[in-house]
């Protein structure tokens, strides 16, 4: 019985013994494990800290177009100047597009006669500043003669987007708007900054309607659009012109580009290509107002006499792009605005509507034609 008593011990203690030692054993695995998480984490922290700091130091230095130091651009005569840091005319070296001649480092055209500056107003994050832009007459001139109707042979039917593409695709008429694409890219430090400026310039554009129809077969009267440098020297143009403004410089810029043509309220928007979560009816397409300033994505803007855009509108293709980034602040912002608009009572709703009309310089009324 003794012996019995004693083995008994002996085999609680053994017991007791492994136990201890398996429970260190998982111990000293667990904090192995994190360990192991932690160190790999912290590879992962340093790793990215010095790739950015490397790709600072020696990534490839770029203009505003992503054209590289000491280059010649696409748009000739534009060279990326290392010394400046942007795009300049240098003729001698890049040459001009055709039906332009040299004159010294610049490319000059036959239509740049009757020249006027003009200032093109733009806000970025609450700053206010413009862009000083030489336009001519004779360029004006020229676009306002052109015919007005497209002839198709055949029971093709004429569309909409046949004016738009029409009106966006005159190549004179580029040769004389690059310089102001050039402008904005130089006024920009960021990919991003460069959509923002060239969105905020177009709305700031006084909206005025030019009243001009085209009377088409089976059409009650289809608006006869402006050019886009027609709304740049006149500095003035209704939602669908300043729209065409826009989808060229977006367009240019390399960016998936539509139109949004709202039939039922006779107004056109822009889009430009973005995630799927933001934009137009799913359709890929963030929404752009151009008529007045506004921030991109806001859909609920209130036009004159309580007009909100409720119909689905028809999509018109303008360029196939890039698309814009998931984490712009618009989107954030935009969401914010429309929340304010439907909320009775917030502390402080009236100082962040103040923050968010001084970020963008917005107005309170438009007028959709």
């Amino acid at each position: 019985m003794a012996r019995l008593e004693k083995d008994g011990k002996d085999a609680v203690k053994k017991w007791w013994n492994l136990s201890r030692y398996t429970e260190q054993t998982q111990h000293r695995i667990i904090l192995s494990f994190l360990t192991a998480v932690i160190l790999v984490f912290l590879f992962i922290f340093i790793w990215n800290f010095f790739s950015d700091k490397l790709d600072e130091k020696e990534g490839v230095p770029t203009c505003g177009d992503g054209s590289f130091y000491d280059t010649c651009n696409l748009n000739k005569p534009y060279y990326c100047d290392a010394e400046a840091g942007k795009l300049v005319e240098k003729a001698t070296l890049c040459g001009c597009p055709e039906g332009m001649v040299k004159s010294g480092e610049t490319c000059i055209s036959h239509y740049q006669i009757g020249a006027k500056e003009i200032a093109l107003n733009y806000t970025l994050r609450g700053e206010s500043n413009n862009i000083s832009f030489k336009v001519y007459e004779n360029m004006a001139s020229y676009l306002s003669g052109l015919p007005k109707s497209i002839y198709y042979d055949g029971s093709q039917r004429l569309l909409r987007s046949d004016f738009k593409l029409r009106d966006i695709n005159n190549q004179e008429q580029k040769k004389l708007l690059i310089p102001l694409l050039v402008a904005i890219e130089n006024a920009a430090e960021t990919k991003e900054d460069r959509v923002r400026i060239a969105i905020s310039l177009v709305q700031n554009i006084e909206f005025g309607n030019s009243n001009r129809t085209l009377n088409l077969p089976g059409n009650n009267g289809l608006t006869y659009s402006r050019y886009p440098y027609e709304v740049l020297y006149d500095q003035m143009g209704v939602c669908g012109e300043k729209s065409e403004l826009l989808a060229f410089l977006l367009k240019e810029m390399g960016y998936g580009v539509v139109f949004f043509y709202y039939q039922e309220e006779n107004h056109e928007a822009l889009g430009i290509k973005c995630s799927i979560r933001y934009s137009v009816d799913e359709t890929g397409y963030c929404f752009i107002e151009t008529t007045g300033p506004s921030i991109m994505t806001d859909t609920q803007i209130e036009y004159s006499g309580g007009i909100k855009l409720r119909s689905k509108p028809e999509v018109i293709l303008v360029s196939n792009g890039d698309m814009i980034g998931p984490d712009m602040y618009e989107y954030k912002d935009a969401k914010e605005i429309m929340k304010l608009r439907d909320s009775w009572f917030s502390l402080f709703k009236k100082a962040r509507l103040n923050g968010l009309k001084e970020k963008y310089g917005l107005v309170e009324t438009y007028n959709p034609q």
